[in-house]
């Protein structure tokens, strides 16, 4: 199960990237919902929120740091499904991210909320994959699948 949540959405991070940059140019903007989602072209350099922004090696060596201690809990522990589904959903944006900052030195972003900075499918994964481990760990017998 972990191999097919990480690789469906890698795939889905990485095809949804290649088909936003073959059809945008950097910081257009195509209105899906006028004024509540656009699909909008960044290049972030940055962290979350564009923080830190240009520390490109800093996040290669975290992401990769990241990955290292996810997959070796993945592989050496027998966990809820819960929490492995967590940290599957994490290490695949974790990958998904780590992959454009070694091509191209920055991520791609594109999905525009207008009232939230610009993010990805990668960035929702590691956000939906939070929110679930920490459901995971802090309500753990309500937290079963």
């Amino acid at each position: 199960m972990i191999f097919i949540i990480v690789s469906s959405i890698l795939l889905a991070d990485q095809s949804s990237k290649f088909l936003i940059t073959r059809n945008l140019s950097l910081s257009q903007s195509i209105p899906v919902l006028k004024g509540i989602f656009h699909l909008t072209l960044v290049h972030n350099t940055g962290a979350a929120f564009g923080i830190l922004k240009n520390q490109v090696p800093l996040f290669i060596f975290t992401a990769i740091f990241a990955i290292f201690l996810i997959f070796l809990n993945l592989k050496t522990n027998k966990h809820k499904k819960l929490y492995s589904i967590s940290l599957s959903l994490i290490l695949a944006g974790a990958l998904g991210n780590l992959i454009d900052r070694l091509l191209f030195g920055y991520v791609i972003d594109f999905l525009d909320f207008r009232v939230w900075p610009v993010f990805n499918v990668a960035d929702s994964s590691i956000t939906i994959g939070a929110l679930l481990l920490a459901l995971s760990i802090f309500k753990p017998g309500k937290a079963k699948l």
